[in-house]
């Protein structure tokens, strides 16, 4: 299933899409998608719907109807830094031995065609097109092997960054991670199902169509098992909190001379299966 939210910021209704591409309504079936409706058992009874049962929305996805962030509620942003080898050679930095966490803060969260706003007094708004995880059974201590059975579904992500906070304000990258409208997310929620390795995705990025970004999930140093299992262990991962898994080389921190977002760039980005996301830069 690709699963939706839809319609005006904060006021998103949930949908899935049938098999034309057309959004239709959940709202007679569950509240939002969030919380119990990712558990195993919720979104079996949603797979069960027939879908041309359920009522059109009008509009076409993403063009004329605006789609919101794919989940709702969620309660923990959790982000994976420096997690493809060739990404962190760009940045200087050495492969880790084990995971990078960090946050990014629940309030960030916009529809995938939302405007990113450039923070005020900022030059370094950058990019990172990345695979969100998210949630769907609780997960707390589990091992690799049991990981992706509490792993609802994938979505695109664009872990939107300012560099000088995250790099140069202090020792945690969190500060320049959460800014306002730094967290696109979707523009649907597909169900793990539909997602059989998640570790072969091809994703990219442009920016005023340029490519920047051309890169696979099959190079991340970390697969996603891993990271769910290893989260798992200091925190206990709950329905709909999402794990953003890092991004491919081709940010603008690593192009040479370095290139940051400066307002009126529209940014593209997808990943293979999920759907694309389109945003204009906003100063």
């Amino acid at each position: 299933m690709k699963l939706v939210r839809h319609g005006p910021a904060g006021a998103e209704k949930p949908g899935l899409l049938d098999g034309r591409g057309r959004v239709r309504d959940l709202s007679g079936h569950v509240a939002d998608i969030a919380g119990d409706v990712l558990l195993p058992e919720g979104l079996a009874r949603l797979a069960a719907l027939d879908p041309e049962a359920l009522p059109l929305v009008e509009g076409r996805p993403q063009q004329d109807l605006r789609l919101g962030p794919c989940v709702s509620l969620v309660r923990k942003f959790i982000a994976i830094g420096l997690n493809y080898a060739d990404h962190a050679a760009e940045s200087g930095m050495a492969v880790p031995a084990e995971p990078v966490v960090f946050n990014k803060w629940t309030s960030c969260i916009i529809g995938p065609d939302d405007d990113i706003r450039i923070p005020q007094g900022s030059t370094k708004t950058d990019w990172e097109v990345e695979l969100g995880v998210v949630i769907g059974k609780p997960a707390a201590g589990v091992s690799k092997a049991e990981a992706m059975a509490h792993v609802a579904g994938y979505c695109v992500v664009n872990d939107v960054s300012e560099r000088e906070w995250q790099l140069e304000r202090g020792a945690t990258w969190d500060k320049g991670k959460g800014f306002d409208t730094f967290g696109p997310i979707g523009p649907w929620l597909v169900t793990a199902d539909e997602v059989p390795d998640p570790q072969n995705l091809s994703m990219w990025l442009e920016v005023d169509g340029r490519r920047y970004q051309d890169g696979s999930t099959r190079t991340m140093v970390f697969g996603v098992a891993e990271l769910v299992a290893y989260c798992s262990t200091f925190m206990t991962l709950l329905p709909g909190d999402v794990i953003t898994t890092g991004t491919p080389p081709g940010v603008g921190m690593g192009q040479n001379p370095k290139v940051f977002l400066k307002g009126g760039e529209v940014m593209r980005l997808g990943i293979e299966g999920l759907g694309e996301q389109t945003q204009k830069v906003v100063a």
